[in-house]
């Protein structure tokens, strides 16, 4: 499944770039910067999230935070056609990630805690710490010299699940909220399982013996 979710998610990278890099080449000739529409895009999502989410008008808020979340895709493509990869902009882009996803599951455990649904609102609160702790086992591992692109549940997959969650039950389907919160709350949790052993079985080697 972990294989597959990243074959689909090069797959559609790929797509994506045939599109948006002729925007991207537009925008960097009006003289913008990708790091500029790194914090527009997480403007976006935060406001739609605070503004739409939290309140409940999830349509809205689908509508408002997927534009906003292309902005991810859109700094590369500007990044690409300046021709420079910039390390802070890697590192503002992947800060910006995490206040990003943050955005999104504190306004749907703040709606659905509200609405009375603290079940959900548990499962969102899971997701939230999970997806930090996912993307920090990863920076760590790298800090440390280790590879890190494991498991079953990275950040394309998870915003793409909850989308889906959020439109079936926009559409009035039953429950929808509470399955894509709890299934993708338990795929969370088992990345960082995945990420933790992938990264232990790497540095094994540096265990003392004798203080192991």
């Amino acid at each position: 499944m972990g294989e597959m979710a990243k074959f689909l998610n090069v797959a559609g990278r790929a797509a994506a770039a045939k599109v948006l890099d002729p925007i991207g080449a537009g925008l960097v000739r009006l003289g913008l910067a990708p790091n500029v529409i790194t914090l527009i895009g997480t403007t976006g999502v935060v406001a739609g999230c605070v503004f739409l989410v939290a309140r409940g008008q999830l349509a809205w808020g689908l509508v408002v935070v997927a534009l906003a979340v292309c902005t991810d895709l859109l700094d590369g493509a500007m990044a690409r056609a300046k021709g420079v990869s910039s390390r802070f902009g890697a590192m503002l882009d992947s800060t910006m990630d995490r206040i990003a996803d943050g955005a999104i599951f504190a306004s749907l455990a703040y709606w659905l805690a509200v609405s009375g649904d603290r079940s959900s609102a548990v499962a969102a609160l899971i997701c939230l710490v999970a997806a930090e702790v996912v993307s920090y086992t990863k920076a760590r591992a790298e800090s440390l010299g280790a590879s890190c692109d494991v498991g079953i549940a990275e950040r394309p997959e998870r915003l793409i699940l909850i989308g889906i969650g959020a439109l079936i039950h926009i559409v009035g389907v039953p429950y929808a909220m509470a399955v894509t919160l709890w299934l993708l709350a338990v795929m969370s949790v088992v990345t960082v399982a995945q990420r933790v052993l992938h990264v232990r079985r790497q540095l094994s080697e540096d265990v003392d013996p004798d203080n192991a």
